[in-house]
């Protein structure tokens, strides 16, 4: 837009709308014959000057002024001039203003309203130079000041004065409609800003604690070569962050100041936890071989634990468990050699290497360990069973008894889905009693049947609440 020569505001005004009229800011053509008068008065010669001072101070110069209808349609014509020039500085004012959230909203948002907004701004700024055109031709095209002014003229000039103004209230009213469904979109721009500068701060402070940390864990004389490159990773996002958001936008900006926050601190809480991790990683290093040895000593105890069980039991309660003494004492040897390149890693500040060899030196002498106790367990059970069977009988009854008595409650006939699998169990623990008569029972297989059939009634009875609680 093109400011009024009335006005002292130049706004811009694209070159294809600028027309030949007076500067903003320059004075009125009145003044300039003034000026002009003066200047002539002070170079005249002293009989002429006397001659024309009084008519100069007298009339205000040569103009001639107009009574009745002429003067009447003059002022009329000026006064819509003027409002014109008001409704023109207003709507400029008001683009102007506007400009600056659409260029908010174009920093931050890059989503298809964002996009569409700018672009119907650009159509709606169109339609304004369109309007501003056409009101700065109307003020150039008519001389208000003129002394031979005629009556038609100055009422043309009222005309086009004022349908020009009326253009550009039409078009101001589109703006402040454009204006007001902004909010949104403006809102959520204005937010993202207000979060961008204290975002940036808080990266740049998350990366001096996490610095800050590093020092102090050198100073232990522990190096932590891997957090040290894990921080110095981050410089160039640092950098990019200096530049600012005018460079890499204001998006961009936040997600880059968020991730090297984020970053940074889990730099700086592992730094601040390398000693602890340190000290807890020398623990495990002497825990673990302590458990090591004693592995050792007894998994030495299963060979004599193995010679009574073929001592007094057939070959199938023991000979899945011929293989054990040989195996722990390869998984011990196994685990040793693990925690000889823990203690390397350790000794190294690999701490991450060092964490996981000790986890699997923990499982090997876990399989260990179950394995060594497996044999002496097996022992202990067929010697309770060879003594007391009914014990296990007893046992296993009553569970089917109970899973039964819940099959029938609030029914006359169990369901077949209960009812089989548990009549199924009876007739297997028969079975499974069956096995213990004669010279040489095995105890392990019906110890094995016996925990399979209470494992089944045990998967009846979760079926019967399960279908009962879903039917209430």
């Amino acid at each position: 837009m093109t400011a009024t020569p009335t006005q002292p505001y130049t706004p811009f005004v694209p070159c294809a709308q600028q027309t030949s009229r007076p500067r903003a800011g320059s004075r009125p053509a009145g003044a300039r014959r003034a000026a002009r008068d003066l200047l002539a008065l002070v170079l005249l010669p002293l009989p002429l000057l006397a001659l024309t001072l009084p008519a100069a101070f007298a009339g205000g110069g040569t103009r001639r002024w107009f009574g009745g209808r002429s003067e009447s349609v003059r002022a009329e014509a000026q006064a819509a001039k003027d409002e014109a020039a008001a409704a023109f500085y207003e709507l400029d004012t008001a683009q102007r203003d506007l400009r600056i959230s659409i260029e908010t909203i174009r920093a931050v948002d890059d989503t298809p309203a964002a996009r569409r907004a700018v672009s119907d701004f650009e159509d709606l700024g169109r339609r304004i130079d369109e309007a501003s055109h056409t009101y700065i031709t109307a003020v150039d095209a008519h001389d208000l000041d003129r002394d031979d002014l005629e009556a038609s003229v100055a009422a043309q000039a009222r005309t086009e004065l004022t349908r020009a103004k009326g253009d550009l209230d039409r078009v101001r009213q589109e703006l402040d409609r454009f204006e007001r469904g902004l909010g949104p979109l403006l809102d959520k721009a204005e937010t993202r800003l207000a979060r961008l500068a204290p975002a940036v701060e808080r990266a740049r402070q998350s990366l001096l604690a996490a610095s800050n940390a590093l020092d102090a864990v050198r100073g232990t004389r522990l190096r932590a070569d891997d957090l040290a490159a894990r921080l110095a990773a981050l410089a160039p996002e640092l950098t990019m962050l200096n530049q600012g958001a005018g460079q890499h936008g204001v998006a961009e900006t936040l997600e880059r100041a968020d991730r090297v926050a984020r970053d940074a601190e889990a730099v700086r809480v592992e730094a601040e936890r390398l000693p602890e991790r340190a000290a807890e990683i020398d623990h495990r290093l002497v825990s673990l071989r302590t458990r090591a040895q004693a592995l050792t000593t007894r998994s030495e105890q299963v060979d004599p634990v193995l010679s009574e069980l073929r001592r007094r039991f057939t070959a199938a309660c023991w000979q899945d468990l011929q293989h054990v003494p040989d195996q722990a004492a390869e998984t011990v040897r196994q685990a040793e050699a693990k925690l000889a390149e823990a203690r390397t890693a350790r000794d190294a500040q690999r701490w991450a290497d060092a964490l996981s060899l000790l986890t699997t030196v923990r499982a090997l002498l876990n399989t260990t360990d179950e394995a060594v106790s497996a044999a002496g367990d097996r022992l202990r059970q067929l010697n309770a069973v060879s003594k007391d069977p009914q014990q296990e009988i007893e046992r296993t009854r009553f569970a089917i008894r109970d899973a039964q008595r819940l099959a029938m409650a609030g029914r006359n006939t169990p369901d077949p889905r209960h009812a089989r699998p548990l009549d199924d169990s009876v007739a297997r623990l028969d079975r499974a009693i069956g096995t213990l008569e004669g010279r040489h029972p095995d105890y392990w297989h019906f110890l094995t049947e016996l925990e399979a059939v209470r494992g089944t009634v045990a998967r009846v009875v979760s079926q019967i609440r399960d279908d009962r609680g879903g039917a209430a």
